[in-house]
């Protein structure tokens, strides 16, 4: 297993998971997230954590710590929200140099 697939996932007060056989539903003050899992992967969950299991070899082993990133990236969603700061840098307009046309 991965290190990361290994790392739980901590749930903070006022999110809630729900786990069901094909996908876990992430509910928090900002909304609600579902993801479907791989065949092959379970999560579980104890206490405020959740933890990723997998059986085999396979795609689920490759699979477990893109699921666990994915799930506490959920958390955070439903938390904090997503936020995307764009930093503009540039000069003004500038026409074309005559001598290259």
């Amino acid at each position: 297993m991965s290190r990361i697939a290994k790392a739980p996932v901590d749930l903070p007060q006022g999110v809630t998971a729900t786990i069901a056989a094909s996908a876990v539903t992430i509910k928090g003050a900002k909304g609600t997230l579902s993801l479907p899992l791989v065949s092959g992967i379970s999560v579980v969950q104890t206490e405020k954590k959740l933890e990723i299991k997998y059986e085999g070899m396979g795609a689920a082993r490759t699979q477990a710590g893109s699921t666990r990133a994915h799930l506490a990236n959920m958390v955070t969603g439903v938390t904090k929200g997503y936020e995307k700061k764009l930093e503009l840098v540039g000069s003004a307009y500038a026409p074309p140099c005559p001598a290259r046309a």
